[in-house]
């Protein structure tokens, strides 16, 4: 008898094993899941088990089969669970599900690649091209993808790859047309890919190309961050915290001290008071103290945060502006100037250089339909952060693009103090790399409570305030002792003492 302990966890039943495996079942060691298809795994639902052994189970059903059409674009099922096949096989094979949908077909060639067991998987040109034939709708999803998704992956692969990458996918497709006699496919891939490189026209199904035919390309993935920011926003009550008419100097200057705090431009309070208030700039650290100065000249002058953006056009001049005012001791950084060359942080890669205007074009049209000022705000510090449309310095004018829209209406500010660092990180790549929106809206909620609660009609009341509540202290080090901002109320300034 077979060892079935020794089988894969779900298998394909053969001649050879049937009597044994029909006993195993009656004996209850093994159980029936499809036509063949047996499992050792008695408690899990038969579409999970499917699910995680999918390719095993289709090199076990058809050995030497092609995956292609959409399944060779996609990767994965269709939504419902058809599995998209070139193999020498009549009828589509159900199993929970998944569906097996084999078809007729030219049999793999030596550009196709070679996949799990003696599966192949149809190589990019082919699957573009086999996806560029017209599938017929049976009532279920259709074999091919639709044009949209079509131009939807080539701009993915120009805007990741570059258009030295298109022109070789259209390069291998001409070759691999020749082979299987499909030039009307490649006339259509052909076209597609021309209209997105600029080279031709064509009609077109999907935003995305046709912002790039049109010579604004966008970033899609940050569209959709941008769409679900907003339906968080605009689904939540708006909140309204009038600014005091006693602050004076003491917010602004704090506002620049810690936008420079967070990106690592660090002075003590004493020193940033020197830069600012006494022109000094340090010998050692002249570049440091030009941020420090340039962030305040903004936060400070209530012309400059009175001004918000009516249009895109508006918006990519205040941008250039700003940024140019807080770097202006940074000529290499080139103020003022969109970037060149990509950027990222950590693990984050930013918006594309090619795509930045394209991209604060769409997140702007979103922008417009808030109206709550504090809604407005936080969508556009996250616009910006996302974005990060210059070099260096995009969190600085990302916080000031949003306290602009506050100031301008009359309502608080935002600071984020340095204790508070760590929540403002966090939730801003909750958002940008889980979609998860709740998070830095709950945080800059707090953040502007917090700031609206300290009393910065003096800069050394301000600065003591500061201090009694956790401000100043290092994240780190806070988070590991236990220490949190906390709101000036006279039990916790009591306790701080």
């Amino acid at each position: 008898m077979p060892d079935f302990s020794a089988f894969p966890e779900v298998f394909v039943s053969n001649v050879e094993i049937a009597g044994a495996v029909s006993r195993q079942v009656k004996r209850g060691t093994l159980r029936k899941l499809a036509s063949r298809l047996y499992t050792r795994n008695l408690t899990e639902r038969p579409e999970q088990l499917v699910r995680r052994n999918l390719w095993a189970l289709v090199a076990a059903y058809l050995p030497g089969a092609l995956i292609a059409d959409r399944t060779a674009l996609e990767n994965r099922p269709t939504d419902d669970g058809s599995v998209f096949l070139i193999a020498d096989h009549k009828r589509d094979i159900v199993l929970p599900g998944i569906v097996l949908r084999p078809r007729k077909g030219q049999l793999p060639l030596d550009s196709d690649l070679p996949f799990i067991g003696s599966l192949r998987l149809a190589s990019p040109a082919r699957a573009f091209l086999e996806n560029m034939r017209r599938s017929r709708d049976r009532g279920r999803v259709p074999r091919t993808l639709p044009q949209r998704a079509i131009e939807e992956r080539l701009d993915e692969i120009l805007r990741l790859s570059g258009e030295a990458a298109l022109q070789r996918l259209r390069d291998q497709g001409r070759e691999i047309a020749a082979q299987l006699n499909m030039p009307e496919e490649f006339q259509r891939l052909n076209a597609l890919v021309g209209a997105l490189l600029g080279s031709r026209r064509a009609p077109l199904a999907s935003p995305v190309a046709e912002a790039r035919a049109a010579g604004l390309p966008y970033d899609p993935q940050r569209l959709d961050l941008f769409q679900r920011l907003h339906a968080e926003l605009a689904g939540t009550a708006p909140v309204t915290r009038l600014a005091k008419s006693t602050d004076g100097t003491a917010l602004p200057f704090f506002e620049a001290y810690f936008s420079n705090f967070i990106e690592g431009t660090q002075f003590a309070v004493e020193e940033a008071v020197e830069i600012v208030f006494q022109g000094y700039l340090p010998r050692t650290r002249p570049a440091d103290a030009h941020d420090v100065l340039g962030t305040w000249k903004a936060t400070s002058d209530a012309r400059e945060m009175s001004r918000l953006p009516r249009s895109v056009a508006e918006l990519n001049g205040l941008l250039r502006g700003r940024h140019a005012l807080i770097m202006e001791g940074r000529q290499d950084k080139g103020p003022g100037l969109f970037k060149n060359e990509a950027n990222r942080a950590g693990s984050t890669f930013f918006v594309a250089p090619e795509l930045v205007e394209g991209t604060l074009a769409k997140g702007f049209e979103i922008y417009r339909s808030l109206a709550a000022p504090l809604q407005r705000a936080m969508f556009m510090m996250f616009l910006v952060s996302e974005v990060h449309p210059f070099a260096d310095g995009n969190g600085r004018v990302a916080r000031l693009m949003m306290n602009a829209e506050l100031v301008a209406t009359g309502e608080n500010r935002i600071i984020v103090p340095t204790v508070y660092r760590n929540n403002y990180l966090m939730a801003l790549k909750a958002l940008s790399q889980n979609g998860i929106a709740g998070a830095l809206m709950r945080m800059l909620d707090f953040a502007q409570r917090y700031t609206a609660s300290i009393d910065f009609a003096e800069l050394d009341r301000a600065r003591f305030l500061l201090d009694r509540t956790h401000a100043f202290a290092d994240p780190n080090e806070a988070e590991a002792a236990g220490i949190r901002l906390v709101l000036p109320t006279p039990e916790a300034l009591a306790d701080s003492q």
